[in-house]
């Protein structure tokens, strides 16, 4: 079966919401829509891969935010420049201290427990915490501060 992009009209710094909203649409329906596209820089729209037009607008049907779709099925060669794949150099190991740099947790320090690469998450153990809790974040959300086995910084005071 062939498969179509349709672009979807968003407002606005809104195509993070829309693409939750039509998903959760999408998995409740159970529609033939095979992917969500957000794409890097392009603001206003989502891109949705679907087995026809019929579908790829049940997928936004009663979203907030999602303002309507194009009627006319997209190339994907018109869309593929905007479309990056991303290679992370990761240089994290666990027992590594780091920093989180985001997040609700920002600033606190945490030791690394693992590491997941295909999710792009690590998993951390807040030092300052009474009870450690593991707390997943992504890997972007964080900075090596100290690597396992090397000495602490001695403070002055």
């Amino acid at each position: 079966m062939e498969t179509k992009i349709f672009a979807l009209k968003t407002s606005a710094n809104r195509e993070d919401q829309v693409m939750d909203f039509v998903d959760a649409n999408i998995n409740k329906k159970k529609l033939g829509v095979y992917s969500l596209i957000k794409a890097h820089g392009m603001r206003g729209y989502i891109f949705v891969e679907a087995s026809s037009f019929d579908e790829a607008q049940n997928a936004f049907s009663g979203v907030p935010y999602a303002k309507g779709i194009l009627p006319k099925p997209l190339q994907y060669s018109e869309i593929e420049p905007m479309l990056e794949q991303i290679k992370v150099q990761v240089n994290i190991q666990e027992r590594d201290v780091v920093e989180i740099i985001s997040g609700p947790f920002k600033k606190e320090k945490a030791r690394v427990k693992r590491i997941n690469l295909a999710k792009e998450e690590v998993t951390v153990e807040l030092l300052e915490a009474a009870i450690p809790i593991p707390v997943t974040v992504k890997l972007d959300a964080i900075k090596v501060i100290r690597r396992d086995g090397e000495p602490e910084e001695e403070k002055e005071e």
